[in-house]
């Protein structure tokens, strides 16, 4: 399961990107239940936003149980998702996220595509609390290699995922897609504390 990432590294058109955080700091060990850069469609603007990563319907009532992530085969079905899925799409831009394999004893290992970002879909909620509304996200994850990994999109599949006119065949589509092919590394273990946030979590093996 993928769960965790890192953001450590932006485009200037990221950070000038309007409602992109001012206090938006490096991180390289991004956690469930950690605070996420999100980006979204307001009025046919793309607008940056920090969100809780952890999915919190108005509705709501146990917000421990909030889930990070959502499967991508069931994604349409789900009572907890499915009008989230339907009008409130997002992207996470990432520079890369962690995988653990193995039997006995599980390494950690980097996972990252061609390009400085990959951005990966997920679908967002707000919820109210004393006259002021916060953002939450659940990513969206696709089976990979006997994981479950992010759905991550290309310039196109991100502008049809953001577009609240795309019809549901072509999202469908996007949820079916193959998975990106990655560049990995397998990496020492000080990643394995969810603690550590800095530059040491990519130690190579």
């Amino acid at each position: 399961m993928s769960g965790r990432y890192a953001l450590f590294r932006w485009t200037p058109a990221l950070t000038a990107m309007p409602g992109f955080p001012a206090d938006q700091q490096p991180h390289w060990n991004i956690a469930p239940k950690g605070r996420v850069l999100m980006m979204r469609s307001v009025e046919g603007e793309r607008q940056a936003a920090s969100a809780l990563w952890g999915l919190t319907p108005p509705w709501f009532t146990d917000l421990s149980r909030a889930p990070a992530h959502a499967r991508a085969e069931t994604l349409v079905d789900q009572p907890l998702f499915r009008e989230a899925f339907r009008l409130r799409r997002c992207l996470l831009p990432a520079n890369g996220f962690y995988e653990w394999r193995g039997t006995v004893r599980k390494r950690p290992y980097w996972l990252s595509g061609e390009a400085s970002l990959l951005y990966f879909a997920a679908i967002w909620e707000a919820y109210p609390v004393q006259g002021h509304s916060y953002l939450s996200v659940a990513l969206v994850t696709q089976a990979a290699a006997n994981q479950r990994r992010p759905l991550i999109l290309d310039a196109q599949g991100q502008d049809a995922w953001l577009d609240p006119q795309t019809p549901l065949p072509d999202l469908l589509a996007l949820l079916g897609q193959s998975p990106v092919a990655l560049r990995e590394r397998v990496l020492a273990g000080l990643v394995n504390d969810p603690a550590l946030d800095g530059p040491e979590c990519l130690t190579p093996a």
